[in-house]
């Protein structure tokens, strides 16, 4: 016969045991919920990281302006700021985009090889890229590559410069950057055109790395060696320029000069006489169109596009530069 209150000792730890099972298991299978709960709930960030190069150079300020202008009239907050063509830096604000969960970034790169893996980081973060302007060597990671069409309108811009020299003449080519891919593509569409004028002499071909004042220095040396030039083709607008003010610190006047991106700077000097001409890329045009892709994406999952898009330039003469803006036609 057991005694009394032994029997009670067993009873109650029984039912402290028993207590204690339920509340393990009751455990169990409310966390879970309260932890899907909380995700489901938890608001989303709502912001747009933009990353572009400097702006200092018109280009970029204009298409950094027009994707924070257009983002923030669709309902999303923005960060704007620059990797300065540095690719360390571009991978720490793609690093600042993924902690601080952006919705998507739109991003003018700092590299077609340097720029796959942050890319591919931000994509595997849930983050949707879209380029501007440049591309990357590798397709499948961003959701767009939005670009102008470099090529054609290098073409178009030789074909006006090669018809103002007449088809003969020496010629000087400023190219950009080696690590930007646009470089290659203009410089082609460069020799694409006036490779068929044999009359036509490139008697210097240096990198300004997209930079007037690099630009400025080049052409100063270049002009040293080789006074008796007639034109000079450039990569982008922003070196054009440095080679406009080498040209009028040597007091050459006559030479003639073609850009590439039809920046307001570029197309005063075009009305001024001082360049001929440069091929328009629509900066604001191919920003805001990444924005609202990537808007339709948020939304959708789709941007109901193809990954890799051109968008024509046009050609800036002092024929028609009163029609146009800030990287735009009016």
């Amino acid at each position: 016969m057991s005694h009394p209150s032994r029997r009670l000792v067993v009873q109650a730890a029984a039912a402290l045991t028993a207590g204690l099972l339920m509340l393990t298991a009751c455990g169990s299978s409310d966390e879970p919920e309260e932890a899907g709960a909380a995700s489901a709930s938890a608001p989303k960030s709502n912001l747009i990281a933009i990353i572009t190069p400097s702006p200092d150079n018109p280009f970029f300020k204009a298409e950094a302006d027009a994707a924070k202008a257009k983002a923030e009239g669709l309902g999303y907050q923005t960060s704007v700021a620059s990797h300065d063509d540095d690719p360390n830096k571009q991978s720490e604000l793609i690093d600042a985009a993924i902690s601080r969960k952006a919705e998507a970034i739109i991003l003018d790169n700092a590299g077609a090889d340097a720029s796959i893996g942050p890319v591919q980081k931000a994509t595997d973060a849930g983050i949707p890229v879209f380029l501007i302007d440049r591309e990357i060597n590798k397709t499948g990671i961003a959701k767009a590559q939005i670009v102008s069409n470099n090529a054609q309108g290098a073409q178009l811009a030789a074909q006006a410069f090669v018809a103002a020299m007449k088809e003969k003449g020496n010629y000087v080519e400023l190219t950009g950057k080696e690590s930007d891919t646009n470089a290659g593509v203009r410089s082609k569409g460069f020799a694409d055109v006036i490779s068929q004028y044999p009359g036509m002499k490139r008697v210097a071909q240096q990198t300004a790395n997209w930079d007037q004042q690099e630009a400025f220095s080049k052409m100063e040396t270049i002009l040293q060696q080789n006074p008796d030039i007639q034109g000079v083709i450039a990569g982008n607008d922003t070196m054009a320029l440095g080679a406009v003010a080498a040209l009028k610190s040597a007091k050459k006047s006559d030479v003639i000069v073609v850009g590439f991106d039809g920046s307001p700077d570029a197309i005063a000097q075009i009305k001024s006489g001082a360049m001929l001409a440069t091929a328009l890329q629509p900066a604001a045009l191919g920003a805001e169109t990444a924005v609202e892709q990537a808007d339709k994406f948020i939304k959708t999952g789709s941007t109901g596009a193809q990954e890799k898009q051109s968008i024509d330039c046009e050609l800036i003469t002092k024929e028609n530069a009163d029609q146009y803006g800030v990287f735009a036609k009016l």
